[in-house]
């Protein structure tokens, strides 16, 4: 194969990222809103901040994107490690959002490119959730065992999909000849489905919660939110709302400072109520809705060391993270480089890492936040021994530790 006729991984990630947004643009009518002031935001703020590059470049940060998918077991989690890999979307990290103060019945990974290039050329994630059946506390045996028939019974990716993504993997890339068709047939994997849902089914599992009916009562997986990244998440937010767009009660994640911004913070216009179809018990087909799908957008700050780490969660563990927030760090990036508490290229103070990860209780505030009630739980006992290690297993794939990868570039500048 000739090297200038193939597609390298990260062109196919340009592509999809694109295809996917373009997709999602036309089944949820607010985001292209989103991603037009989003647009305009940065572009503001580059103007008026010199030093707005420091973490990223205006069109990396205008054209990042991260999604977010559901699927029901370890072997639908497995099929899409198989395709994301074809993209250079490698799994990094292990977010429980069942332990969240709002707890979602859940276990999750993310999808995307690890080396500091790749993260430049075309940084897009993927956050990957995958329902806690084993978890009693959310699902009784009986239940547990009519979703796992439901799921065996379904296809989310054509097997021809997955056995091209795998071949793409091994070889790097793809004929530039064949890669349109590649990616549309991915894109289109993940496009929101137009089949009647069981109606009985659906509402019983969203008894639960209203993330399981998502997983588990219907027959496919979709995009449930597209990121955009903004630099000045604030702003954003009262231009989304002065264009009449309601947006969820809060911003999620660290307190807006004078310091180096730290992490992710993240917001959403709230979940739409977008019409389906419902088949009901004697085979009729009503039209309803379901609202499970948003507008979320991210800032993203610099990624703290295991140091940092901690006095991040101490912080926010006080009552009023932002008025204690100089207790717990100091307000420039020499003396965060300086304390240990933050990533710097080569440990220069000028060169922050971007963390490039999630905050599981940011996470599950956002899921949260856009529900009309929380998940249903019993007072069942938690045996279900998922964990990193569990899920590396389940998809006999290593899952890269964040704070490792922090390292490397770190010390590889």
């Amino acid at each position: 194969m000739s090297t200038a006729k193939k597609l390298a991984a990260w062109q196919l990630r340009e592509r999809f990222a694109a295809g996917l947004s373009a997709m999602y643009g036309r089944e949820v009518p607010a985001y292209p809103t989103l991603v037009q002031v989003s647009t305009e935001v940065n572009r503001d703020y580059v103007q008026a901040h010199p030093d707005a590059s420091r973490l990223g470049s205006f069109d990396r940060v205008t054209a990042e994107r991260h999604g977010a998918i559901r699927v029901g077991s370890p072997a639908e989690l497995t099929a899409v490690a198989d395709l994301f890999g074809a993209f250079g979307m490698v799994p990094v990290g292990y977010y429980d959002l069942r332990e969240a103060v709002s707890p979602v019945p859940v276990v999750s990974t993310a999808f995307r490119p690890i080396h500091a290039d790749e993260l430049a050329r075309n940084p897009f994630r993927v956050f990957t959730s995958m329902l806690a059946l084993h978890d009693a506390r959310f699902f009784d045996a009986g239940l547990r065992s009519r979703v796992q028939a439901f799921l065996a019974r379904r296809q989310l990716f054509d097997p021809a999909l997955l056995a091209r993504a795998r071949v793409i993997a091994a070889e790097g890339g793809c004929p530039a000849d064949e890669a349109d068709e590649f990616v549309g047939q991915a894109v289109a994997a993940f496009a929101l489905s137009r089949e009647p849902i069981d109606k009985s089914w659906y509402d019983e599992l969203s008894r639960v919660s209203a993330v399981a009916a998502d997983i588990a009562g219907v027959g496919s997986t979709h995009i449930n939110h597209l990121t955009p990244r903004v630099l000045d998440i604030d702003e954003l937010y009262q231009r989304m709302t002065a264009r009449g767009i309601a947006m969820i009660d809060a911003i999620q994640g660290p307190p807006r400072t004078d310091g180096p911004p730290v992490l992710l913070r993240q917001t959403s216009f709230r979940a739409l109520a977008e019409p389906r179809r419902f088949r009901c018990d004697d085979g009729s087909v009503v039209e309803g809705t379901v609202r499970v799908r948003f507008g979320e957008v991210e800032a993203r700050g610099v990624a703290l060391t295991p140091k940092g780490r901690e006095r991040y969660d101490a912080a926010m563990g006080t009552a009023d993270p932002a008025a204690v927030w100089g207790r717990y760090f100091p307000s420039t990036d020499e003396e965060m480089a300086a304390q240990g508490l933050a990533y710097y290229r080569g440990g220069d103070p000028a060169k922050p890492i971007v963390y490039e990860d999630f905050l599981p209780a940011s996470a599950a505030g956002i899921f949260r936040s856009n529900l009309d009630r929380d998940a249903s739980t019993c007072a069942a006992s938690d045996d279900s021994g998922y964990s990193m290690d569990w899920m590396a297993g389940a998809i006999d794939r290593h899952i890269h530790d964040p704070y490792d990868l922090y390292d490397a570039e770190e010390t590889a500048a």
